[in-house]
């Protein structure tokens, strides 16, 4: 598990219109919220990226991007952003390399077979690209007020 102080595990990846996002673009400018979910479409996962979206301006006045990572691809993501409208960028880690960077992954049996799934979680990357907070276990419903309510709280994470 990553703690708070450490360096925030770099990463390239696509998102939803197959851009390539860049942590090491935001380092110096902007804080960065990474929310690492499940799967597109499923109840908690889409209670969680619209409420990261609703308080997308938020996030904005506080120099913070918001940015959701699952292992699905970028087109399920299009087609997850599209239908509920949802503001925030979200990643596609198909591989699930940056998922294990960040400690999420854990293995679940269902029905007598194995699989490895992501476990919900969230961490606040400040501008000098560490790990300011980190949630684990995360619970969807009021998940992105939290957030929100901690980034303020640190002073914009300076």
């Amino acid at each position: 598990m990553l703690q708070v102080g450490q360096a925030a595990p770099v990463f390239d990846l696509p998102d939803a219109d197959m851009e390539l996002v860049s942590l090491a673009t935001y380092r110096k400018r902007r804080n960065v919220v990474l929310y690492f979910y499940p799967r597109d479409d499923t109840p908690g996962c889409t209670m969680e990226s619209i409420d990261f979206s609703d308080l997308h301006d938020d996030f904005e006045r506080q120099q913070t991007e918001v940015l959701g990572i699952s292992m699905d691809d970028w087109m399920r993501h299009g087609e997850f952003r599209d239908k509920y409208g949802l503001a925030v960028r979200l990643l596609s880690d198909v591989e699930g390399e940056v998922c294990g960077n960040y400690g999420v992954l854990q293995e679940k049996e269902r029905d007598g077979v194995r699989r490895t799934c992501i476990q919900r979680a969230t961490f606040l990357v400040n501008k000098d690209g560490v790990i300011a907070q980190a949630w684990y276990d995360v619970k969807p419903r009021g998940h992105a007020a939290d957030v929100l309510k901690t980034i303020r709280s640190i002073g914009k994470c300076k």
